[in-house]
């Protein structure tokens, strides 16, 4: 099976905390996360971040790098490629768009995230913790 291609942004604010929220769907429900979604055919990987996190949150992003890249191998073999950038908020007020895929939104110190969180979400803080 091809691998699909996935991408997500570590949204941190001015003290470091990061924006996740609770997934609703496949893979991965029930587990805290990262905002960000699928890479379309054609679409550059940073537009993608750019529009998935505008239509779950309603936010603009100032993208500020490549932070890492995460493999999701699920049981049934689908594969996961997700790229994630390091992002802050450049405009709006974050809110759930898509309440029929996310819920309980919010900003978390790394040091008291919440519980269980998704392999992308644990591979972002690895990279941003050094």
């Amino acid at each position: 099976m091809v691998p699909r291609l996935g991408c997500g942004a570590a949204i941190l604010d001015e003290s470091g905390r990061m924006l996740l929220a609770r997934r609703l769907t496949e893979p991965e429900a029930g587990c805290y996360g990262l905002l960000g979604g699928k890479i379309e055919p054609g679409e550059a990987t940073r537009d993608a971040i750019l529009r998935e996190i505008a239509e779950e949150i309603g936010v603009c992003l100032e993208l500020q790098g490549f932070l890492c890249a995460v493999d999701l191998i699920l049981p049934n073999g689908v594969h996961w490629v997700s790229v994630v950038e390091r992002a802050q908020i450049a405009s709006g007020t974050p809110k759930i768009h898509e309440p029929d895929k996310l819920a309980d939104l919010g900003w978390f110190a790394r040091d008291a995230l919440p519980q269980p969180l998704t392999r992308a979400a644990i591979a972002a803080v690895k990279a941003l913790d050094g």
